[in-house]
Formats: C-alpha cells, structure tokens, sequence
C-alpha cells in the first residue's frame, strides 16, 4: 500500500531549503515589502526603497511572488536584491 500525506513535497522541500539558508530566522520578520506602480515594481528593506525592477524584470517578480507568501516571498525579495548594503547606509 502507498502512503499518504496532507503536505506537498515540494512544499516541505522549498522550507526546507529557506530553514538552511535563514538560519537566524530574520526573514520571519517580513523585513522586505514591495509595490506595483505604472509597470514597476518598488522593493523595500525596512520600509527604506532598495531596488526598482522595470519591464520583463518587474512582470518575472510578479508572476514568481503572486503565489508564495511569508517567508518564501521574503526569500525572494532577498535573493532579488543581492547585496545592495556597502557601508555607507544609515
């Protein structure tokens, strides 16, 4: 007989693999946010402007995050803009 299970594996797998990565758990905080305006998507680091996605770079964003929330969407806002920190920010 096959076992059963309420939870899809590639759902256990992509928690998985952000457990690995936020090991510190900061993503858990919602620390980035985003918004859509005029075919650009603005993304926020703790409510400070980051990074503006233009064009097939704002619509692949969107089409990624629709579905995902919580940390997952975190993830990706945080794989998306890289290290913009250098230093010099207050």
């Amino acid at each position: 007989m096959e076992e059963t299970t309420d939870s899809d594996p590639s759902q256990v797998d992509i928690e998985q693999a952000s457990a690995n990565i936020d090991k510190r758990g900061r993503l858990d905080e919602a620390i980035f946010s985003y918004r859509e305006s005029k075919g650009k998507v603005f993304i926020f680091w703790y409510k400070k402007q980051v990074m503006i996605l233009k064009g097939q770079q704002a619509r692949k964003f969107i089409d990624k995050i629709a579905h995902l929330d919580g940390k997952e969407a975190q993830l990706v806002m945080a794989k998306i803009t890289g290290n913009f920190k250098h230093g010099n920010e207050r």
